[in-house]
């Protein structure tokens, strides 16, 4: 049996903001999907996420990138923010579409884990993992960017296979 796609929220700006809020996720899935379709309001950034409201040091993240003519990587230990991009980054000019997925979200028992993928037409593409460092049930994520109107975040649930 395949996996099920049910929309959960979906925002899109209808001015520029800093701060973007999926609250009050059930808990009846078995991971999330977030896509997105970014342009910035403040120069080039990242995406940058956050579980639960929670601001401390307790974000690890891996990238690997390439821009065509150059490949690479990077990670973040110890950061109050999961980085869901690194040189798929989000700019003024060109939209960056970015998908990230969060798996088992709602075990109360271990880490979470993230992947996320992300391009812009300019600049390259990537790939992340991370960790968060917290076995609380994920029930709301933020967004700390910078972040134009006519920008978009779809949130979705798994049912997995075993559900």
């Amino acid at each position: 049996m395949a996996a099920t796609f049910t929309p959960i929220a979906s925002i899109t700006l209808g001015a520029s903001t800093s701060t973007i809020v999926f609250s009050s996720i059930p808990q009846t899935y078995t991971d999330l999907i977030i896509v997105t379709n970014l342009v910035s309001a403040a120069g080039n950034q990242d995406l940058d996420l956050r579980f639960n409201g929670d601001t401390g040091t307790n974000y690890s993240w891996t990238a690997l990138y390439g821009t065509g003519s150059a490949a690479a990587s990077t990670r973040g230990t110890s950061d109050n923010k999961f980085r869901a991009d690194q040189y798929g980054y989000i700019e003024t000019t060109l939209r960056q579409n970015a998908i990230v997925q969060i798996q088992n979200y709602s075990n109360t028992t271990t880490f979470k884990t993230a992947i996320s993928r992300a391009n812009n037409a300019s600049t390259g593409v990537d790939i992340n993992v991370g960790l968060w460092r917290s076995t609380a049930a994920i029930s709301s994520i933020t967004f700390v960017n910078n972040l134009a109107s006519g920008s978009t975040f779809n949130l979705y649930g798994i049912l997995g296979a075993n559900a």
